[in-house]
């Protein structure tokens, strides 16, 4: 009788540990989300299951392209996933022409393939306070990002991480590109 307990006890704590480490795992270093939309077409599709890096921004500092995840303010357990276009203390605008200038410069980058139709907020200068991204999707005419006063400039506080890791579906597995 004494063994079966000592061996409950074992496996109780065991499962304890277990659960313990799951949870610091995925608080702190990394978690699975999905994508639901088209809003980052072509490089993710609405399904694919992600693995968000949630500790590199402790060591390091967002740069621009990344891929980030972020709480969207307005619904309970809604997320936003968006790439990073407008750096701190940046100026962003979008022309009529559907160009994004940065501080005055045309942003050289190959992810928004088609023109932009609703520069929204954008189509005035948007200066960014010291800890804000300006946030855009790849489909960029499919997008709520920060063009739309509902999402805006997102502070560097409410980023949760990088989207890391495409696991699902796995003819699409791989790490993600970013730059």
């Amino acid at each position: 009788m004494k063994s079966f307990f000592k061996e409950v006890l074992s496996t109780s704590i065991y499962l304890l540990v277990v659960l313990c480490l799951t949870y610091l795992v995925i608080t702190f270093v990394g978690q699975r989300t999905q994508v639901i939309g088209s809003s980052m077409e072509p490089t993710l599709s609405n399904s694919d299951n992600l693995i968000v890096d949630k500790i590199s921004y402790r060591f390091r500092e967002p740069k621009r392209f990344d891929i980030i995840v972020f709480p969207f303010e307005y619904a309970d357990k809604t997320y936003y996933i968006k790439r990073i276009i407008g750096m701190p203390g940046e100026t962003v605008q979008i022309e009529g022409d559907g160009s994004i200038y940065i501080d005055g410069e045309v942003l050289q980058e190959s992810y928004g393939k088609e023109v932009i139709q609703n520069p929204g907020r954008a189509a005035e200068p948007i200066t960014l306070a010291d800890d804000e991204y300006f946030v855009m999707g790849d489909n960029r005419n499919n997008s709520s990002d920060s063009r739309d006063p509902s999402v805006a400039n997102i502070k560097k506080e409410n980023i949760i991480g990088r989207a890391f890791i495409r696991i699902w579906p796995f003819d699409k597995f791989g790490i993600l590109r970013h730059q």
